[in-house]
């Protein structure tokens, strides 16, 4: 693998692709995409599409210093301070018309940590105060609102009343609390802490790492539990092998970040040993790919684009760690080799979302849609390119 395979991937085809989205007349970016690539001018525009499309052009920025790419930053900031932040309770909402009028005024505490993801990094790239002011409004509002002595709750009214946590419980469940929601809160204080170093922060980090040790992760099979009650209970039998790869590399980012050699040597196990089953349990030989998922001891064999890229960059951080353990570089090369011939829509350079067991694509699958956006493929070409590049 080498660093300029994927920076050409980045600047010729998922760059461009989102490039087009743009909605240059009511600010922000299209909310959907059809399987041709063609915007829909008049969908509706969801919170996380639009915080991870600020991230994501922040972030180009920084590794390809390119003035249109600080441009379309900016241009993703105002629309997602202007029309996703609630003025009168705090918070962001989870959607809003493609004019920007709200839609869905859900406050879920995963919208709040991509758009402080989005924002602290937004911040790193610009230097805009306003953006990092507008974080820490929406840290004390997680703090204050969305959590209590255990941790974090998911879902909530636009007054931050509790209500039922439908939009991220799948499997038959419904979950009061979530890895994917713990994660992603994880990730944006990680990168609230690089930009400003506010010690109640990297305190709020540590907490979060405890809960991942002794309530999520799971010792014995050495996997991180999905979906469970008030009081971390489990509800399903359920591996997720793509959140299992992707918590290995962001628990080892937030340690880094944290520079806490105490707590990195007390995660340190957690970090190699998900990894390790993520590799044992998920990986498709035959294709060098990742499966989905392993549900009451069945595997669901679907490549899912998302779960994809974080295999390549959570392998390959993982053979970083432990360069002996050279089946991880070779199947990080693996699933990049399965991407670019399988995934990587031909017509667009866009990602197709699902592939199935078979290796075919069914037809109709939107490119861009509330959840389908620029972070983990964009995320994936911007980490190895830094990785490979320092290795090199």
């Amino acid at each position: 693998m080498k660093a300029k395979v994927f920076q050409e991937h980045l600047e010729k085809n998922i760059i461009p692709f989102w490039n087009q989205m743009t909605d240059f007349e009511k600010g922000g970016f299209y909310g959907y995409a059809d399987s041709d690539g063609k915007p829909v001018k008049d969908s509706v525009k969801g919170c996380i599409l639009n915080s991870r499309i600020l991230w994501f052009y922040a972030a180009s920025y920084q590794l390809l210093k390119k003035p249109e790419l600080l441009e379309k930053a900016d241009h993703a900031y105002q629309f997602l301070a202007e029309h996703f932040y609630d003025s009168r309770y705090g918070g962001m909402f989870w959607s809003v018309q493609a004019d920007g009028t709200p839609e869905d005024t859900t406050k879920h505490t995963y919208n709040q940590a991509f758009a402080i993801y989005a924002l602290s990094v937004y911040y790193q790239a610009s230097g805009k105060k306003e953006a990092l002011n507008l974080s820490y409004s929406l840290y004390q509002i997680i703090e204050s609102k969305c959590r209590d002595h255990e941790g974090y709750f998911e879902a909530f009214s636009r007054d931050f009343s509790p209500v039922s946590n439908d939009k991220l419980s799948e499997n038959g469940v419904m979950a009061e609390r979530t890895i994917n929601t713990l994660l992603h809160v994880l990730e944006a204080y990680t990168e609230l802490y690089k930009a400003d170093e506010f010690y109640a922060v990297g305190d709020s980090i540590r907490e979060i790492l405890r809960i991942f040790k002794f309530k999520v992760y799971d010792a014995d099979k050495e996997i991180c539990r999905v979906f469970f009650d008030k009081s971390y209970h489990s509800l399903i039998e359920l591996e997720s092998y793509g959140h299992d790869i992707e918590a290995s590399w962001l628990i080892d980012r937030a340690c880094q970040v944290l520079d806490d050699k105490a707590y990195y040597e007390e995660m340190l196990p957690v970090i190699e040993c998900l990894a390790d089953s993520a590799y044992k349990n998920g990986i498709d030989a035959q294709n060098q790919a990742m499966n989905d998922e392993c549900e009451r001891g069945v595997v669901n064999a679907k490549k899912v684009w998302w779960v994809q890229a974080e295999a390549v960059t959570g392998f390959y951080n993982a053979y970083q760690n432990q360069p002996q353990r050279t089946e991880y570089l070779k199947i990080a090369e693996g699933v990049w080799n399965y991407i670019q011939k399988y995934v990587i829509d031909k017509k667009t350079g866009e990602w197709i979302e699902d592939i199935s067991p078979d290796n075919t694509t069914k037809p109709n699958q939107a490119l861009a849609h509330a959840w389908k956006c620029p972070y983990h493929n964009g995320r994936m070409c911007i980490e190895m390119v830094q990785r490979l590049s320092t290795a090199s």
